[in-house]
């Protein structure tokens, strides 16, 4: 998978638990581009959720920038981020690894950015991150299926990817992209990545 032709705006998708928020940091340490983690966005101080016409009024205004990686998996407003991105990469993570991932985030403290106004704690994750274990397993089929509909709905060229994760305690990103190690896992994996270009761009070129 060469990294040359894959545009200046980049829509990373999967599964909770997929593994989003890590291949992003990690693709944009190459590419050098910057990533919106729409979680970050999406909640108002004090983990209030916002109406459907705000949330979608604060994605139009971070998708309004010509250079960026955006990562979650808000499915209602998939076709917004659909519109506007020159490339998707879909991490079709196996659901079981997504769950197990779910189920440690709820016991650990989360590093990193948290939402404006937001605190972390223990019930929360509990409630968030275990509550999605269950929504894992229930839409561990029709939630990629709905995603992969979307993208081709959108009339772009689509090019499979099967890509070997490393461990997450190997490098994140290695030195030769094109080796289809793009992907780290909490252990050693196959997982398939559905790439789409928009016909603007260059195929991304791929390894038989």
């Amino acid at each position: 998978m060469s990294l040359e032709n894959i545009g200046q705006r980049v829509l990373i998708d999967g599964m909770m638990g997929s593994g989003k928020s890590t291949f992003a940091r990690a693709l944009a340490a190459k590419i050098g581009l910057p990533v919106i983690h729409l979680d970050i966005h999406y909640w108002k101080p004090g983990w209030a959720r916002p109406s459907d016409d705000e949330w979608r009024e604060r994605q139009a205004t971070l998708l309004a920038g010509e250079k960026w990686i955006i990562e979650g998996n808000y499915n209602e407003t998939l076709a917004l981020r659909l519109d506007r991105a020159e490339t998707v990469v879909f991490l079709d993570t196996p659901w079981w690894l997504c769950a197990s991932r779910a189920f440690v985030r709820g016991i650990r403290k989360p590093v990193g950015e948290m939402p404006e106004g937001c605190q972390d704690s223990r019930r929360r994750r509990l409630r968030d991150e275990w509550g999605g274990v269950g929504r894992i397993w229930r839409n561990r089929r029709s939630e990629p299926a709905y995603a992969r509909s979307e993208m081709l709905r959108h009339e772009s060229d689509t090019t499979v990817h099967v890509l070997l994760c490393a461990r997450r305690r190997s490098s994140s990103m290695p030195s030769a992209p094109s080796e289809h190690r793009l992907c780290p896992s909490d252990r050693s994996v196959i997982v398939a990545v559905f790439v789409v270009i928009k016909p603007t761009l260059a195929p991304i070129e791929s390894k038989p």
